[in-house]
């Protein structure tokens, strides 16, 4: 995956934009709440979706889209696009002023 063609990274791509897409606007999980926060998910989703098939493995060979397999793809980019927006939850809420009462 390391040399991989346009084709690919076109498939990563759009992968990665799905997961945000939905995260960011179909479930409203957010930490930003504009357009960086979709950023943010889509660049980090690209990331985890190319990590997608080398850490989870080559599932249905039939889903197959320019050599890249599309479900541990997916599997990915939801995971990387949640857990950043997860991460700096919880850091805000970790670095939030204690409230004593």
């Amino acid at each position: 995956m390391i040399g991989m063609n346009f084709w690919g990274f076109l498939v990563l791509l759009v992968a990665a934009l799905i997961a945000a897409a939905i995260l960011h606007y179909a479930i409203r999980y957010r930490f930003l709440e504009g357009l960086d926060g979709f950023l943010a998910k889509w660049g980090v989703g690209w990331v985890a979706a190319w990590l997608g098939s080398p850490v989870l493995g080559h599932w249905f060979e039939r889903v197959k889209i320019a050599g890249v397999y599309l479900i541990p793809a997916l599997v990915g980019a939801f995971a990387g696009a949640f857990g950043i927006t997860a991460f700096w939850k919880a850091l805000a809420k970790a670095c939030s002023p204690k409230l004593s009462s």
